[in-house]
């Protein structure tokens, strides 16, 4: 039996006035997964997370968290996320732990249980030496901690995090990161919007490439990347002298499946590394690399380059401007 998606989307339209900010966005995220909306500013992710955390009704479609539906029954909805904006305001008069307190007795976190559940997720977020300090005294990295500490106070199963990482140096933006990842292993579920991509590609389980409103591409990297190249490109490792280097180059260009074989230097004098387009499943490249073994080539080193996320999400956006403009 397939357990429920903790978010799900068809069809998700809002529009103000003639503007259309979100056209038509379809979702799906797991339990347990860190998912990330990717997009340039005024691409529709932020609306889109406004709406799942009952902020913004929708103007048509349907949007769906733990299975229920987000405009029939908000006040559900919000018991069960946790949400942080990408400006997060802070009482800057108050101690730490008074802060979590105060949100709290928002909640209706019971008393006796409210002094654990502060000294549990300052330990979290990495604040425990901070619990008596005032808001007003912490950098901004360590506010934004705060403030994921305050989504945290009624145990949502999903976060919804816009931006967390805005505005942080490198170093805080790691301890974000593997804050995330911690809350993960501890079975959330994170819906993540960032502009810095290649700390979204290290951290989340999937994304959605957001454009005009629109997801252009959804699902793992390696498959978004798989979708738009049809050809692998491998990479192949040989130890071997210049002679030899030539007849693996020529014996690789006999295959009807191999491209232009492009070689690059290696590390070492004795090596080289060839990178070949080949049109093949998972399946043939193994069978490709065993043939080539046996015809007495030394391979050391076999695999798949893959793209980063900017580069993906470059090319994603890159078509759709050219489909956009034909």
């Amino acid at each position: 039996m397939m357990s429920v998606p903790v978010v799900e989307t068809r069809g998700l339209i809002k529009r103000y006035g003639d503007q259309l900010a979100v056209a038509g966005v379809d979702l799906l995220v797991g339990p347990g997964e860190i998912f990330g909306l990717v997009g340039p500013n005024g691409a529709g992710k932020t609306t889109t997370m406004k709406i799942l955390a009952t902020l913004l009704a929708p103007t048509s479609g349907e949007a769906y968290v733990t299975g229920i539906p987000v405009d029939a029954d908000p006040i559900e909805v919000r018991r069960r996320i946790g949400y942080m904006p990408d400006f997060y305001g802070v009482y800057d008069d108050l101690r730490v732990w008074e802060y979590l307190d105060f949100f709290g007795r928002c909640y209706g976190v019971p008393s006796n249980r409210r002094a654990p559940m502060i000294g549990e997720l300052l330990e979290i977020v990495g604040l425990g030496d901070r619990r008596d300090a005032y808001v007003e005294s912490l950098s901004r990295g360590m506010r934004q901690r705060l403030c994921l500490a305050h989504t945290l106070v009624h145990d949502p199963a999903l976060l919804i995090l816009d931006e967390p990482a805005s505005g942080l140096d490198p170093r805080a933006r790691v301890e974000m990161r593997e804050i995330l990842r911690e809350l993960r292993s501890m079975g959330k579920t994170i819906l993540v919007s960032s502009h810095i991509l290649p700390e979204l590609a290290e951290l989340c389980t999937g994304v959605a490439i957001i454009d005009h409103g629109r997801v252009l591409r959804s699902g793992s990297i390696t498959d978004i990347e798989r979708s738009l190249r049809a050809n692998a490109l491998l990479r192949i490792e040989l130890i071997a002298n210049e002679a030899a280097i030539a007849a693996a180059s020529d014996w690789l260009a006999t295959d009807p499946r191999v491209g232009d074989v492009l070689r690059h230097d290696g590390g070492s004098g004795d090596t080289a590394r060839l990178e070949v387009p080949f049109d093949g499943s998972a399946d043939a490249q193994a069978e490709l690399l065993r043939s080539m073994i046996d015809a007495g080539h030394r391979v050391v080193g076999f695999s798949q380059a893959t793209s980063d996320l900017e580069e993906i999400f470059l090319r994603v956006t890159g078509q759709s401007d050219e489909e956009n403009a034909a």
